[in-house]
């Protein structure tokens, strides 16, 4: 990285998570991002881990200066993180779920001052797959429209996330999506929608096979981010 192009700063709230250890070791293999402050609910049992300053929630607003915070936490912790991204001016890159109206509602407000993503899948497969569907829908007027998942025994909402979204792009495309779900295993995450008229059907498919597809996404949400102008982006614009 050039003294031109200086890396992109970033803080990684829920850090003590499956995503947010993900984050962290797949940021130190990047040159364009440098994590400056990893931030947990609890007191960190150490300050400084391979060079990176942990901080406890509490102790947020004495964080040092960031560029953009991807933050996969609890809704609790949810409302401290947008407030200092908007008090400070810095971007957001959101995979938390479970947020209330009134946080949702935050997030369209805090749009007018800083960029900001929420996604429930930050796979980039996934976010091409959702722009297939859109384009499907619209292509394929009165064609039927079904969205399978799989996900393993341990994931108890259904549809998830990722299908209700793939849902919402195919309603754009003015079709009408129905749903079914699979638990089964340790199936990681597979999403099928089929479009289908009488004599013929098309079918789109996305399957993941590794976790860490998730952390990928969500760092490059973050160099992308961290210079665009405020507003709420999608993944499938940072592509």
């Amino acid at each position: 990285m050039n003294e031109s192009n200086p890396p992109v700063r970033v803080l990684i709230h829920g850090v003590t998570g499956r995503m947010g250890q993900a984050l962290l070791r797949l940021a130190a293999e990047r040159d364009d991002i440098v994590v400056v402050a990893a931030v947990s609910r609890s007191q960190p049992s150490q300050r400084v881990v391979d060079g990176v300053p942990h901080f406890a929630a509490a102790e947020l607003p004495g964080v040092p200066p960031f560029d953009v915070a991807i933050d996969f936490s609890l809704p609790q912790g949810f409302d401290a993180i947008l407030d200092l991204c908007a008090h400070r001016g810095a971007a957001l890159v959101s995979g938390t779920t479970g947020l209330e109206d009134a946080q949702r509602h935050a997030l369209d407000s805090a749009a007018g001052r800083i960029a900001l993503l929420w996604a429930a899948n930050f796979s980039l497969g996934v976010a091409v797959l959702s722009e297939l569907v859109e384009r499907a829908a619209a292509a394929l007027p009165g064609w039927d429209c079904d969205i399978v998942e799989s996900h393993h025994v341990h994931k108890k909402d259904a549809p998830s996330g990722t299908a209700l979204a793939l849902g919402a792009s195919a309603e754009q495309g003015g079709a009408q999506p129905r749903y079914a779900s699979l638990r089964a295993g340790d199936i990681v995450g597979e999403h099928l929608v089929q479009f289908a008229a009488p004599g013929e059907r098309i079918e789109l498919v996305h399957r993941a096979t590794n976790r860490d597809i998730f952390a990928r996404g969500a760092l490059h949400a973050a160099a992308r981010l961290a210079a665009k102008a405020p507003g709420q982006y999608r993944l499938r614009d940072l592509l």
